[in-house]
């Protein structure tokens, strides 16, 4: 079932003239049960008078000459619409007068005060009796004056459908002027909207105006804005990263094309051949290595988390690391001395391969003769390795990037083209799917490169996060705090 958008200052308008209504409902119930409280009173108030009225008029009567003006002065004061009589009842039937109201009493009162569904009118009477003592021949008598209640029943029906039309004119009202406050209210977010559809792929610095948006819309449009930042600079990344892939694999692919049309040109010795299969071989080597260093990194930047985990000592697995790398060290005339460990959970092939690229990054840019240390400590909740070595300064603009993508300081670091810029990336890959950090320094012609890594394998949580903050912090102290020099 497809449902159409409703409009915001329709809906709002709709609920304004809801509650309105409820609200003019209630004060109406709440005058109209006044009013009829009032009005019964006014007629009790006015039952009462003609009562004491009749009253004094009959208790006067002492004989049959005085009963006939009586009932003259009684048949004065009946008027002829039947809204009001009066009614004598006794045991002599010479001073009986008029026909009392009979009927099925609906409601009565302290005071003898009854409401009776009168039979004959088929309208209520509010009717009030007494008993009249005997005076002279006249006996004890029975007084009944009524009042119609139509007049009063008509009267609170007609207020009754006013304060009805009343508040429904008012609700309405009310829908009207809400929709047009919030048409004005909403149009900070109309404005809103129109910045957020010029946003395109074409108009990635776009961002929305929060100058003069209310304090309501005012962290919408800030956490909008950081999220159109987030896009563009992933966005960044992936040109950037689409250009050196394509970079990086247009160099093999270009030597292996240019070797086999070399070879293709005459016929050829089968040494030669072989020479040529060889060095094509080894650009599929570093093909196949850069394709399986981007689907890592994509992994990674999916959020796959470091599975697996074993607790291992961290000097151990560097030593062995170490080890492997013995050949490159004689070569480069460098050697490795590693201080301090600890015991944490680790992935310990991905463990492995970041402490390799550190150490391969160390050779390549350490001085010959110098010594690769490699430092294991623990420090606010985390564990860190720390690879410093002798060679050229980094310029505190490289530091920024060192970490980034296919990034070659070639200008300051030598050696820069015997790698495809990707074992640096890894390694921040690595510390983030362990849930630590990286930190690079170069303080007194000794560069420092390290990650960290989380003591024990939790879930993340707001408490992971608030630590991997800490971490943060923590290796950009580390990062300003020189080392003793190897």
């Amino acid at each position: 079932m497809i449902r159409s958008n409703r409009s915001i200052a329709r809906r709002l308008a709709l609920l304004f003239a809801l509650v309105a209504l409820a609200v003019f409902t209630l004060v109406d119930t709440g005058l109209f049960l006044v009013l009829r409280s009032q009005v019964e009173q006014r007629l009790r108030d006015s039952l009462d008078s003609r009562t004491e009225v009749a009253r004094i008029i009959v208790h006067h009567v002492i004989n049959r000459d005085k009963w006939r003006i009586a009932q003259e002065k009684l048949a004065d004061m009946t008027p002829r619409d039947g809204t009001n009589t009066y009614a004598i009842s006794s045991t002599t039937p010479l001073f009986n007068y008029g026909h009392p109201v009979t009927g099925q009493i609906a409601q009565q009162w302290h005071g003898d005060y009854a409401r009776i569904t009168h039979n004959g009118t088929g309208h209520d009477m509010l009717t009030r009796t007494l008993n009249i003592p005997a005076n002279g021949e006249r006996p004890q008598v029975q007084l009944q004056v009524a009042t119609s209640y139509a007049p009063t029943e008509q009267a609170l029906r007609e207020f009754g459908l006013a304060l009805a039309a009343l508040s429904a004119l008012g609700a309405f009202g009310a829908s009207l002027l809400s929709y047009w406050v919030t048409r004005i209210g909403l149009a900070p977010l109309r404005r809103l909207t129109i910045d957020a559809s010029e946003v395109s792929a074409d108009n990635r610095s776009q961002r929305l105006r929060t100058a003069e948006l209310p304090l309501e819309l005012n962290d919408l449009a800030h956490s909008f804005n950081g999220a159109l930042e987030r896009l563009d600079q992933a966005y960044c990344r992936l040109e950037s990263f689409n250009a050196d892939v394509a970079h990086e694999l247009r160099t093999p692919v270009t030597i292996l094309i240019g070797q086999t049309q070399v070879a293709l040109t005459r016929n050829r010795a089968v040494d030669d051949l072989r020479r040529t299969l060889q060095s094509n071989l080894e650009e599929f080597e570093r093909m196949r290595g850069i394709i399986n260093d981007m689907l890592f990194l994509a992994r990674a930047d999916q959020g796959e988390r470091a599975t697996e985990l074993v607790e291992v000592s961290l000097a151990t697995e560097v030593a062995h690391t170490v080890e492997f790398l013995e050949m490159p060290m004689e070569e480069a005339h460098v050697r490795a001395q590693l201080h301090g460990d600890a015991v944490a959970r680790v992935n310990r092939p991905l463990f492995g391969r970041a402490c390799a690229n550190l150490l391969i990054n160390a050779i390549h840019h350490s001085m010959p003769g110098s010594t690769i240390t490699v430092t294991i400590s623990r420090e606010a909740g985390r564990v860190w390795v720390a690879v410093a070595n002798r060679g050229e300064p980094i310029a505190p603009d490289v530091l920024d990037h060192v970490f980034d993508r296919f990034y070659r300081a070639e200008l300051s670091r030598t050696n820069s083209r015997e790698n495809h810029g990707l074992g640096l990336a890894i390694v921040k890959a690595v510390a983030e799917m362990h849930g630590g950090v990286v930190f690079v320094r170069s303080l007194q012609g000794v560069n420092t490169f390290g990650f960290s890594i989380r003591s024990a394998n939790k879930a993340r949580s707001p408490k992971a996060d608030a630590q991997t903050k800490e971490a943060q912090l923590a290796s950009r102290q580390m990062a300003s705090t020189p080392l003793k020099s190897p």
